[in-house]
């Protein structure tokens, strides 16, 4: 039987090692949503043609497609990005969202939603003690309806600690949420907080 037109599947992949089929339409889909943004916190800049600028591979990108059934097109894709972080003095293993997309015409059908909310699921169970990124302040009811928690006045600080490249300069907003034992008893350390993150020169935030 045939698969219905809309019908998708999710797959789960280190980044390097996306088919290469389906990493080509997910380069597509980030120019077409980024194309000139070389300051974009969070996403990514511009891309040249036959480059892939891929993550940082320090922070162990893995990349969440959602793809078609019948046709293998990417529909929505995203990245996780991982690292540890330390702030308070307490250690914690720290994931976030990158690279958020779904292709135009496929959007209003539950499609990025759905793989938001996949990531918030795969984040929790893959072992982070918490998860924290940024997004344009009028999607903050998007993440919050796939799972994810505003943090009010929290800021993530990104790039490196010689050049920091701190959220409050843009118009962003923090989300996450706290999965671990540890990450849940200190939560309110990170409500109204600057976050170390420092991701480096390459993602300066995620």
């Amino acid at each position: 039987m045939t698969a219905p037109a809309d019908t998708v599947e999710l797959l789960s992949y280190p980044e390097q090692q996306v088919p290469a089929a389906l990493r080509v339409q997910v380069l597509a889909l980030q120019q077409l949503a980024w194309p000139d943004a070389p300051d974009d916190p969070g996403h990514e800049p511009g891309h040249d043609p036959g480059r892939d600028p891929g993550h940082d591979p320090l922070l162990d990108p893995q990349s969440l497609l959602l793809v078609g059934v019948a046709d293998r097109t990417v529909v929505a894709a995203l990245d996780v990005l991982s690292k540890e972080i330390v702030h308070e003095g307490r250690r914690y293993a720290a994931s976030g969202l990158s690279r958020v997309v779904t292709a135009p015409d496929r959007r209003g059908r539950g499609h990025g939603r759905r793989l938001v909310a996949a990531a918030h699921a795969a984040v929790r169970d893959g072992g982070a003690d918490l998860a924290l990124f940024t997004c344009d302040t009028p999607l903050r009811g998007f993440y919050e309806s796939a799972g994810w928690r505003h943090l009010p006045g929290t800021y993530l600080i990104g790039g490196t600690p010689e050049e920091p490249f701190p959220s409050f300069m843009f118009d962003k907003v923090t989300m996450g949420d706290f999965f671990s034992p540890l990450a849940r008893e200190h939560a309110a350390d990170f409500l109204g907080r600057n976050i170390r993150l420092h991701s480096g020169a390459i993602d300066k935030l995620w």
